[in-house]
């Protein structure tokens, strides 16, 4: 393993340049950092070009394996001192491992081949927040959804702090980009129901039937969803506010939306009487 003691090194530069939206899109490639990251995107089978390592800041005792499996892939592995790892890292408490990956592509047509019978998605509109769009995909995850599609992107997905805030997940849950309009006439192609938030909505989350196929959209944090989804949508739910405030944060309110369905699918389990429809 190379070892790298300053930050002048030339691998050391490229990487701190992946930090920049528009490095990224020009070269398609992107960083990930700490181990829980890092273990999910082998298993999401993510190409890792370069990994840089500093022993002194690893938390367990697995790191050895896992830069193993990545030098077997081809990866190559840079053995750093902790000041270098400090210039590498967007952490405040950095674990010990960051590595450039080849950027995942995908697509609506590869989705559709990969969902249930019954599909949950989520559609984030123009998501402002890397914080926010990587624990909507954590949530996803965490109730098993099909899908996040983000639709007219603000924020690149593969922004390092939606690789972190989604533990990972980006890696093992189809994650897609496409414009709202396309993914409007998707759904309706496949018969998936458009489920909208609103704070404005008079039916209340809990109040319809969400066992069938379908996809929850949810908009920006200061202005929510665009017209266009609100006139599109099948429905709209509210999520009843009792305090000052008019409305959760969105990645909260998401949550909130995809356990409720999740509990509705769950056998036995009460729902709405009215279908969303």
């Amino acid at each position: 393993m190379l070892k790298i003691s300053s930050s002048q090194n030339s691998q050391v530069k490229e990487a701190i340049k992946l930090q920049n939206r528009r490095r990224r899109d020009e070269t398609g490639l992107f960083l990930i950092e700490g181990y829980r990251e890092l273990s999910r995107a082998l298993k999401g089978g993510v190409t890792i070009q370069k990994l840089f390592t500093c022993p002194k800041m690893f938390l367990g005792e697995n790191e050895p394996s896992l830069i193993q499996a990545i030098e077997e892939m081809g990866g190559a592995a840079f053995e750093c001192t902790p000041a270098v790892f400090r210039k590498l890292s967007y952490r405040d408490r950095p674990d010990g491992l960051l590595a450039i990956a080849v950027q995942m592509r995908s697509s609506l047509g590869l989705l559709k081949s990969q969902m249930s019978d019954t599909p949950l998605l989520v559609v984030a509109e123009g998501i402002e927040k890397p914080g926010n769009l990587g624990s909507i995909m954590r949530s996803a995850d965490g109730v098993g959804a099909d899908g996040v599609i983000v639709a007219d992107r603000c924020t690149d997905i593969y922004n390092p702090n939606v690789v972190r805030a989604s533990v990972g997940t980006l890696f093992t849950l189809p994650v897609i980009e496409a414009n709202g309009g396309e993914i409007y006439l998707w759904l309706k192609e496949h018969g998936i129901r458009v489920i909208a938030t609103s704070p404005d909505a008079e039916r209340e989350f809990t109040e319809g039937d969400l066992r069938g196929p379908l996809a929850i959209v949810v908009g920006t944090e200061q202005l929510g969803l665009s017209e266009m989804w609100l006139k599109a949508a099948d429905t709209t739910v509210s999520i009843p506010m009792h305090g000052t405030a008019d409305s959760l944060n969105v990645a909260t309110a998401t949550t909130l939306l995809l356990y409720e369905v999740l509990r509705q699918r769950k056998p036995g389990q009460t729902h709405g009487t009215d279908p969303l429809r």
